[in-house]
C-alpha cells in the first residue's frame, strides 16, 4: 500500500497526474468489496487495505462467526495485495479453506490461529510471555503467536502461578530481559500484581475465563487486575491474548527508531 501511494504521490509531483485524479484514485484505495464464490452478488466484507498506514499493521481477520468461505475470501483478498494474514478464533475448517488459496498458511490449533507469511515483519523487541497455569495456555500461546507474527521475539514462561511462588521468583531474570511482559492468569487473577511488583518492565495482564464457580467465568481475575495494587498494570478484556500481543506492538513499535 505504501508503494502505490508512493507512486501516486510521484505521479503528481511529475505532472503526470492532477491532484484531482490523484484524490479520485484515493477513494477507492481503501476499502475491497469481498464476496463468496458461492454468493458473488453479495458482499460478505470490506477488506481495509490502508490499514497499515494508519496503525502500521495489516487488519487481522477475526474467526469466530466467520464460515470458512467467508474466512478464507477475506484472507485472499490480503494475500492477493501483499499482505500478510492472522487470523484469530479461527477452526480447522477455516484453516483447510485458506490452505487452498495459500498452501503455505500454518494452522496452531491450541491458539486457534492462521498464519500467512507475505512480508517480514520488522523487528520490534522481546516479549515474556508468562502463565499461571497449563490451563491458561491457550490464551498465552494466542499472544505468543501474535506477538511473534509482528516481529516480536516470544519468551514463553508457563506454570508460574502464585500457588507456587518460588517458580515465579525463579523466572525474574527471565522476565527483566524482556521489554515487555504480558502475564496470563485465570482463578484469582494475582500473578500480574506479583510481577508487578517484581520486574521494571511494562506489564499487561490478561485474565482467563480459567476457575471454578465463583470465578464467574474470568470476571473475578479481571477485577482483581483492575484493582491490582502494582502500580502501572495493564489489564486487557477475559481470554484476550490477542489484544495484550497488540498492545505490546504499539508499546514497542512507539520506540522503534
Amino acid at each position: 500500500m505504501k508503494d502505490a501511494l508512493r507512486e501516486l504521490l510521484t505521479r503528481v509531483a511529475r505532472g503526470e497526474l492532477t491532484p484531482e485524479a490523484a484524490v479520485e484514485r484515493m477513494a477507492v484505495l481503501p476499502f475491497e468489496a469481498v464476496a463468496v464464490p458461492s454468493r458473488p452478488d453479495a458482499v460478505v466484507a470490506a477488506v481495509d487495505h490502508h490499514r497499515p498506514l494508519l496503525s502500521g499493521t495489516p487488519e487481522v481477520v477475526y474467526g469466530e462467526g466467520k464460515t470458512p468461505e467467508e474466512a478464507a475470501a477475506v484472507a485472499r483478498a490480503l494475500i492477493e495485495n501483499g499482505s500478510s494474514v492472522l487470523v484469530t478464533r479461527a477452526t480447522e475448517a477455516i484453516h483447510a479453506a485458506i490452505h487452498e488459496a495459500a498452501p503455505d498458511a500454518a494452522w496452531h490449533p491450541r491458539a486457534r490461529i492462521v498464519t500467512v507469511r507475505r512480508q517480514p515483519p520488522p523487528r520490534l523487541g522481546a516479549l515474556a510471555v508468562v502463565c499461571a497455569g497449563t490451563s491458561d495456555l491457550p490464551v498465552a500461546e494466542e499472544a505468543a503467536l501474535v506477538a511473534e507474527h509482528f516481529g516480536i521475539e516470544a519468551d514463553r514462561i508457563p506454570d508460574v502461578g502464585v500457588a507456587g511462588l518460588h517458580r515465579t521468583l525463579a523466572a525474574r531474570e527471565r522476565m527483566e530481559r524482556a521489554d515487555v511482559v504480558i502475564v496470563v492468569a485465570g482463578m484469582e487473577g494475582a500473578l500480574p500484581s506479583v510481577v508487578g511488583g517484581l520486574v521494571s518492565r511494562p506489564v499487561i495482564a490478561v485474565p482467563t475465563s480459567v476457575g471454578y464457580g465463583a470465578s464467574f467465568g474470568g470476571l473475578a481475575a479481571l477485577l482483581a487486575m483492575l484493582n491490582s495494587c502494582a502500580a502501572g498494570v495493564t489489564v486487557v478484556n477475559i481470554d484476550n491474548g490477542f489484544g495484550a500481543a497488540m498492545a505490546a506492538r504499539r508499546l514497542l513499535a512507539s520506540r522503534a527508531p
